[in-house]
């Protein structure tokens, strides 16, 4: 990665004021001290065929504004089930969940839509970027469905890919840009709107491990800034990263600890980058 492309060092991206159209959209002032979201009891059944699958048994936990949280467990543990259900792409069998003091099963289907589009947003393993459009048209899509004029979604979109240090690529389409660089589009791409909530699916997924310490170290340095990052992750050393663990197994909650001496991305991809300053990634 040439240093003009890198994410800043860990103050100067943690404090940066570009614009307050990519920080967290926070709570107001009553609310603070509120919990973001609260998950009671929640419950989700499938049918598949005859068979009546239990992918969620009773999951009840907390999430305060500024966390940083690692969703873990292995595959069919109902980690992405319960992803799904706290991005509003999905709501439980049985249970309530709370966002932002609202119960989210007394929201219409377009406050929903609304609250997906302003107030979460999403990561995926999947880039999903399109491939005929540079950087900043795929930044700007989101704000193209929230009905924001061309003027602002161009200067969000500038100001967000600044953000995660694309200052220099604003121009080029995916297939110009490295793995690491694309998911920093779609990194971008979730920040125009302001949201007060990341939802992060396994975003080091299609990457190698020096790859994903520059994807850490950019969410670690968003969180830095006041935003609230669930991941979800199979990966143990990718948790590491994070302030909470919550682990799932076979549907339930078996394990909610605070990470007692999280990793710093930030430090550990400056002395990577300084190892090979010339190189692009």
């Amino acid at each position: 990665m040439n240093s003009k492309d890198a994410p800043q060092d860990a103050t100067s991206f943690a404090t940066s004021e570009r614009s307050q159209a990519t920080s967290p959209r926070m709570v107001n002032a009553d609310n603070q001290e509120r919990p973001l979201i609260v998950v009671h009891d929640i419950h989700k059944f499938y049918q598949v065929g005859q068979t009546r699958l239990h992918a969620l048994r009773g999951i009840s936990l907390e999430v305060s504004p500024g966390e940083f949280v690692a969703v873990r467990g292995p595959s069919g543990s109902g980690k992405s089930t319960f992803m799904n259900i706290i991005g509003c792409l999905d709501r439980p069998t049985q249970g309530s969940y709370e966002l932002v003091g609202r119960q989210v099963s007394q929201m219409s289907t377009r406050e929903l839509a609304r609250v997906r589009n302003r107030l979460i947003g999403f990561v995926f393993q999947g880039f999903n970027l399109l491939s005929r459009a540079s950087a900043r048209r795929n930044v700007e899509l989101p704000m193209i469905y929230a009905g924001l004029t061309r003027e602002l979604r161009e200067q969000r979109s500038r100001e967000a890919l600044q953000l995660v240090g694309l200052g220099a690529r604003m121009d080029h389409k995916p297939a110009q840009l490295s793995g690491g660089q694309q998911q920093r589009v779609a990194i971008a791409r979730a920040l125009v709107n302001s949201p007060s909530l990341l939802l992060a699916d396994e975003p080091t997924g299609n990457l190698d491990s020096r790859t994903s310490i520059e994807i850490m170290a950019v969410l670690q340095a968003l969180n830095q800034r006041g935003l609230t990052i669930i991941l979800v992750t199979h990966e143990p050393d990718i948790a590491e990263y994070t302030m909470r663990q919550v682990v799932f197994r076979d549907g339930c909650l078996v394990r909610d600890e605070p990470v007692s001496h999280p990793r710093d991305a930030q430090a550990e991809w400056a002395a990577l980058s300084l190892q090979n300053p010339d190189e692009d990634y």
